[in-house]
C-alpha cells in the first residue's frame, strides 16, 4: 500500500484540447486529478504540473528537471503522465533512481475524448505503481513494461513488446 502517490504531469496527448475552429491541438490543464476524484480513489495523491509539452518538444534539460523532481521527492511511488512519442527516452533518463517505483503512462487519444484510453491507462499505471518493485516502468495498452522491452508502434497506434 502506498502512503502517498506523487503524480508528475508533463503534457502530451492525455491533456490535449482540440480546437475545432483552428483544427489544432493545444495542451491544457492536467486531467488526472479530475479522473482520480471521479473514480473515488482510496489513497492520497499530489499532482505536480511540471510542464505542458508535447513529448516531441521535450529536451534533455526537461528530462533533467523531471529526474530532479523525482530525486527530490519524499514519495517512494511516482506516476508520470507523458506524451507517448518520447516516453521511452524519458524513462531511460530516469534509470538508476533507487528506492522509488516510477511508472509512466499517457494516452493515444486525449482524455477529453469519449473513446480515450486515458482512464484505462491511468488505472493500469496506478495498479502497477502500487505492486511493482522499485524501478522505472511504462504502462500502456493494459501492459506494464520495462523501458527496454517496449516500443510505440505508430502505424498500429499502440505500444508493443520489442
Amino acid at each position: 500500500m502506498i502512503s502517498k502517490l506523487l503524480i508528475i504531469t508533463t503534457g502530451g496527448t492525455i491533456d490535449k484540447i482540440y480546437f475545432d475552429d483552428k483544427s489544432d491541438y493545444q495542451i491544457g490543464e492536467p486531467q488526472i486529478s479530475q479522473i482520480l476524484h471521479a473514480m473515488h480513489v482510496a489513497f492520497e495523491f499530489e499532482v505536480t504540473a511540471l510542464m505542458r509539452k508535447d513529448s516531441l518538444h521535450l529536451t534533455d534539460k526537461d528530462r533533467a528537471l523531471i529526474r530532479a523532481i523525482v530525486d527530490a521527492s519524499n514519495c517512494s511511488h511516482i506516476l508520470i503522465t507523458h506524451g507517448t512519442d518520447t516516453m521511452k527516452v524519458t524513462a531511460d533518463a530516469l534509470e538508476g533512481i533507487e528506492d522509488k517505483t516510477i511508472v509512466m503512462t499517457g494516452a493515444l487519444n486525449p482524455a477529453r475524448f469519449r473513446d480515450s484510453d486515458a482512464v484505462f491507462n491511468i488505472g493500469c499505471a496506478i495498479g502497477a505503481v502500487q505492486s511493482l518493485q522499485p524501478g522505472v516502468y511504462i504502462a500502456m495498452n493494459g501492459t506494464v513494461w520495462l523501458p527496454g522491452e517496449v516500443r510505440k508502434n505508430v502505424r498500429a497506434n499502440r505500444f508493443e513488446h520489442v
